[in-house]
């Protein structure tokens, strides 16, 4: 499968490749594999995937996790190596596609007042519930690159 048609399988179609990128084929290794794992599990267990319920959460917090993406993606990266190349073209997309853009914008409000406001402490919510819809896709990805039973929903009410 080309990792074009990979994304889209997963419903994250707003990913954007380059025309040779879009149609390289795509195959793992067992090292991909264990990479997806360890990122899976991660984003198994933070906000990135489960629910933020109004009455609860912080959203300084929440977007400190969000956030945590990439450092936690980028060791996973260095310390599996070059043998993650595949899993890599998959990582990176979504990194800077998907969580870059929230996190620029809402550092940036956080850092003139905006969770101090109820407006924008609802708006940030909303976004937040928006990327979690396709970071829950990315997971479910993951889980199918790592070969494990996808738990993403296991939850969800």
């Amino acid at each position: 499968m080309n990792l074009k048609a990979w994304f889209n399988t997963f419903h994250l179609e707003s990913i954007r490749l380059g025309p040779h990128w879009a149609n390289a084929e795509i195959n793992f290794i067992e090292n991909d594999k264990d990479a997806a794992w360890e990122l899976y599990i991660e984003m198994l267990t933070r906000i990135v995937t489960q629910p933020l319920p109004s009455e609860a959460g912080d959203q300084k917090t929440a977007l400190d996790s969000v956030y945590s993406l990439f450092p936690t993606t980028r060791e996973i990266l260095r310390r599996r190596g070059r043998q993650t190349i595949q899993f890599s073209k998959i990582a990176i997309p979504v990194l800077n596609q998907l969580v870059r853009p929230f996190t620029a914008k809402w550092h940036r409000e956080n850092l003139t007042g905006a969770f101090e406001c109820d407006e924008k402490r609802n708006r940030f919510r909303q976004e937040l519930e928006d990327l979690q819809t396709e970071l829950r896709n990315y997971n479910r990805m993951l889980a199918n690159i790592a070969e494990v039973e996808d738990l993403t929903d296991l939850e969800m009410v």
